[in-house]
């Protein structure tokens, strides 16, 4: 069901994650393409064969030596509650290699709780340790979040690994200690 995003369906992606984040959560349409000549991200898409032009969802990975990142997960608004979400998460999920984590946002709504209840019905685990997304681009403000991850909750030793590759090679930035 997934397959690697042509180029040419890049914009139809940008819609979908326009419509489906705050943004604060993505970046400028030119800073989210350029990633696409990073060798460590890659998106996938759902549609309902090769065939089929219309993009049903998509996610964004990075993938890394021990970690992957799922930054963006989104299903289009026309299909959404059809279970192709977690069709999708559980595909994933079984091509990745390493811990996989992704970040959501404190559970302070309905919304948000529903949320981390889907990933937690697909097979992921809530880490209540605070986390702060740093500002994904010039003009964006940084987002109080948490990680989820495979396998089980982490340590805190985990934790801030997985904290410290993603502030260094997605958000480029260093974390500083308090």
């Amino acid at each position: 069901m997934l397959t690697k995003l042509n180029k040419d369906e890049f914009d139809q992606v940008y819609k979908i994650m326009e419509a489906s984040f705050p943004p604060d959560e993505y970046r400028p349409y030119e800073g989210q393409q350029k990633l696409l000549d990073n060798p460590n991200y890659q998106i996938y898409v759902a549609k309902e064969d090769d065939n089929f032009l219309e993009i049903q969802g998509f996610m964004a990975v990075w993938q890394f030596e021990s970690l992957s990142f799922i930054e963006h997960f989104a299903v289009d608004s026309k299909y959404r509650n059809t279970g192709l979400g977690s069709r999708m998460l559980q595909e994933i999920m079984e091509h990745l290699a390493g811990r996989i984590c992704l970040e959501v946002e404190l559970p302070n709504n309905d919304m948000a709780k529903r949320r981390i209840e889907f990933y937690q019905r697909n097979e992921l685990y809530y880490n209540d340790y605070p986390y702060i997304q740093p500002a994904i681009s010039k003009g964006r403000n940084p987002i109080p979040l948490r990680i989820m991850t495979s396998g089980g909750v982490v340590s805190q030793r985990e934790y801030q690994e997985i904290r410290d590759i993603l502030y260094r090679e997605v958000y480029r930035v260093e974390h500083k200690p308090i």
